[in-house]
């Protein structure tokens, strides 16, 4: 193990993914809510370990073998970030109890959540450019320590999505007004339409 490969490994792994995106937008909002944060954090941290694993051992072949891949994840990425802004708009545009943070709230259930979560990951091809692409590149200038580099890109995933959803915590008494959560939604529409437009444009 090279420590300083390692450090090198987390450090860019961190500076990809701590820009906002529709997955820290969600992981954001699941913490504030106080639903389901561990299963979310840990659902977006071994997705980014394996999309960052499949880059640093694979991606020259996945390019390859698969020239449709890219194209068909730009499409499908931008219709279900069009739904979900959609989504978050309704809820912006709605003052309900349910956007109240509180003991009595009824937030969804945890299959609904993470099949959000797993949709939202999965289906945004700028994960992939992030973790397959990206990091499968640069590991490439790190011959004989490929796994260093992983492990540490690895590491800054965890690291900031556990810190992501439970440091949302301290925002609560904020957001427990119902204007905050519709400000909260408006912008994650915004964020998720902002995306979706990109890829349909073509822009990564």
């Amino acid at each position: 193990m090279s420590l300083s490969v390692f450090l090198t490994g987390l450090l860019t792994g961190l500076s990809l993914i701590v820009a906002i995106g529709a997955q820290n937008a969600f992981v954001l909002r699941q913490g504030l809510r106080g639903e389901h944060v561990l299963a979310v954090c840990l659902t977006c941290a071994v997705s980014d370990a394996l999309l960052i694993l499949l880059g640093v051992t694979s991606f020259g072949r996945i390019a390859q073998w698969l020239p449709w891949l890219g194209p068909g994840m730009r499409y499908a990425g931008a219709a279900f970030l069009i739904w979900y802004g959609f989504k978050s708009l309704r809820a912006a545009l709605r003052s309900s109890e349910a956007l109240v943070v509180g003991p009595g709230q009824k937030g969804a259930g945890l299959g609904g959540t993470l099949l959000a979560c797993l949709a939202i990951t999965w289906l945004n091809p700028h994960v992939y450019l992030d973790t397959v692409v990206l990091l499968g590149t640069i590991s490439t200038r790190f011959a004989g320590s490929e796994a260093s580099f992983a492990a540490g890109a690895v590491s800054g995933s965890f690291l900031f999505f556990f810190a992501l959803g439970y440091g949302a915590a301290r925002l609560r008494p904020l957001f427990a007004r119902p204007s905050s959560w519709r400000v909260l939604e408006a912008v994650i529409a915004l964020v998720m339409w902002a995306i979706a437009a990109k890829l349909l444009l073509g822009g990564t």
